[in-house]
């Protein structure tokens, strides 16, 4: 594919939103040359840091975030909005990475696991949990469930298991169960209440049986 020697990118505004034209070489179908593609300059903050990625407009937030900013604790999974594992948190709420562009994310504060952690590196009260109740398991699915469970608990932060299990019921896991998460979400606002430590975990409420969590 040949190239343009002299050609600049050019930038233009857009409803508010800066767009960067790279010029290429015009389209070809000969030889298949690409045609030009808009890149658009993305300024989010993201884990309480001003980021920037120049973007196609088709990039997704997942892929910008893993790629583009090479916070990879994001993952992907179906791809399709259904099994959870790409949740951020975008202004304190949840939404699927996957199913979001990230120039619609211009301008927000985002969210990953890697910014749930405390400033002096230690672990958020629900990655503790986590650590606490098993609740890891093989992990593809965990940054999802820890952002999904953290802003649940802003809205309710002492939840039975019956409502943590309803509360994690958009997160997919394809290890093992849900059991050691329900006991997570509830030790979680135990350790965000500043309730006394529980190494074993037994001040949480008991986890559902294997029964109660196949009704």
């Amino acid at each position: 594919m040949s190239s343009t020697p002299d050609a600049q990118p050019e930038a233009r505004t857009v409803r508010g939103t800066v767009v960067t034209t790279v010029p290429r070489a015009s389209f070809d179908p000969a030889d298949g040359s690409a045609r030009p593609e808009e890149l658009i300059d993305v300024y989010l903050r993201v884990n309480g840091a001003e980021r920037h990625a120049r973007v196609p407009g088709r990039r997704l937030l997942s892929d910008a975030l893993r790629h583009d900013l090479g916070l990879t604790g994001t993952h992907v999974g179906c791809e399709h909005g259904v099994c959870g594992a790409c949740t951020v948190l975008l202004d304190g709420q949840p939404v699927r990475a996957c199913l979001m562009f990230a120039a619609t994310a211009q301008g927000h504060e985002i969210t990953t696991v890697e910014g749930l952690s405390t400033p002096d590196g230690e672990l958020g009260p629900v990655q503790q949990a986590f650590v606490e109740c098993h609740g890891l398991q093989c992990g593809f699915c965990t940054p999802g469930f820890l952002t999904t469970i953290t802003a649940y608990l802003d809205e309710n932060p002492d939840p039975t298991p019956e409502e943590a299990r309803e509360a994690i019921a958009g997160n997919l896991c394809r290890c093992t169960g849900y059991q050691n998460i329900v006991k997570a979400v509830c030790r979680a606002a135990e350790l965000r209440r500043g309730d006394d430590p529980a190494p074993d975990g037994t001040q949480t409420p008991p986890a559902p049986t294997q029964e109660e969590e196949q009704r």
